[in-house]
């Protein structure tokens, strides 16, 4: 079987095309490595086909896409900031990018696809545990494009019997994730010595589910056969407030290194710069809680998250320790 992933060479991508080459498939790699990184995937040098190519390129995109069983959409415009400030940009790359993608499955007769959505799509739902059928109002334009292609695969797996997954991600983290989001910034802080920078009083809790733990997933999809669209949620089912993800992170600094960080509260309001961390900008219509049910995905799949939260940081901070000069420009 041969699986053409968009975004392979990114953080997630690339996890899922490692994964999908262990299981014997073939894969190529379509990334215009913009954010992916050649370094993410150099092990898996002659292994996989490398396409530089842009998913805005319809041309390139139908050419490369030809003669794939199973497409997994992953390139995407990813940053909160970026929407919210250039929305045009963000709608151009996560909506017209993923028509391209679907147009050129249409065209070329490939049923089957996995696209990667948002638990932005839900907006800011105050409860745990949100099921699939809760309501969907986004706050982010990100996640209004995100709910768009959704929609979209609605249109195309109804009227073009095409058969797709759109995975409705909580907060992916782990080993070759870009430097840019509170735990990234945590584990560089206390790799150096620094303070654990919490704003506000660190309640908000989020659902952190590690970027091996997904891509089995993906792979569970790639096996698996389904009818029409599939909307799931991927997630550990766990909140972690973010004060408690700052006492992970120390505890998991002192256990490896024998290394004590202090964490200190700064009050900073939404869209307003951090005083301590240079360029951190605190994201504007925070959520307060974002806990997503995994269990239409567990059922259906016989899949189950198997990293704990403070495993998988131990990992990642291992990770960085070899990769620091991966983390050196915050993205945001």
């Amino acid at each position: 079987m041969r699986v053409f992933l968009t975004g392979g060479a990114g953080f997630i991508g690339s996890w899922i095309a490692e994964k999908l080459v262990n299981e014997g498939y073939k894969v190529t790699i379509y990334d215009n490595f913009s954010s992916g990184s050649f370094e993410n995937v150099k092990h898996l040098d002659g292994e996989v086909d490398i396409i530089e190519g842009d998913i805005l390129d319809y041309q390139t995109l139908k050419i490369s896409i030809k003669n794939h069983d199973v497409v997994i959409h992953h390139a995407a415009q990813l940053e909160i900031t970026t929407a919210i400030s250039d929305p045009v940009e963000d709608a151009k790359v996560n909506v017209m990018g993923s028509l391209n993608i679907l147009k050129a499955m249409k065209e070329l007769s490939i049923s089957k696809g996995i696209f990667a959505s948002s638990a932005c799509v839900y907006g800011n739902i105050d409860k745990y545990l949100v099921q699939e059928d809760e309501r969907l109002q986004p706050n982010w334009e990100y996640g209004v494009s995100k709910l768009a292609v959704e929609h979209y695969c609605d249109i195309f797996c109804i009227y073009e019997n095409m058969n797709i997954a759109s995975l409705r991600y909580s907060i992916v983290y782990g080993e070759r994730e870009w430097y840019g989001r509170v735990l990234t910034i945590f584990l560089k802080r206390a790799l150096e010595g620094k303070e654990l920078v919490v704003f506000g009083d660190g309640t908000a809790v989020r659902d952190f589910i590690h970027v091996e733990d997904v891509a089995n997933l993906n792979i569970s999809l790639v096996k698996k056969n389904w009818k029409g669209h599939l909307v799931l949620n991927v997630s550990s089912s766990v909140a972690t407030s973010i004060k408690d993800l700052a006492y992970i992170v120390k505890d998991v600094v002192w256990e490896e290194d024998k290394k004590q960080v202090s964490i200190i509260s700064e009050k900073v309001q939404e869209g307003q710069f951090s005083k301590y961390i240079e360029g951190r900008l605190r994201l504007p219509r925070e959520l307060r809680i974002m806990s997503l049910d995994n269990s239409r995905a567990s059922k259906l799949l016989e899949w189950k998250p198997f990293i704990s939260l403070k495993e998988g940081i131990r990992r990642e901070y291992q990770w960085l320790k070899r990769n620091s000069h991966r983390w050196t420009k915050l993205s945001y």
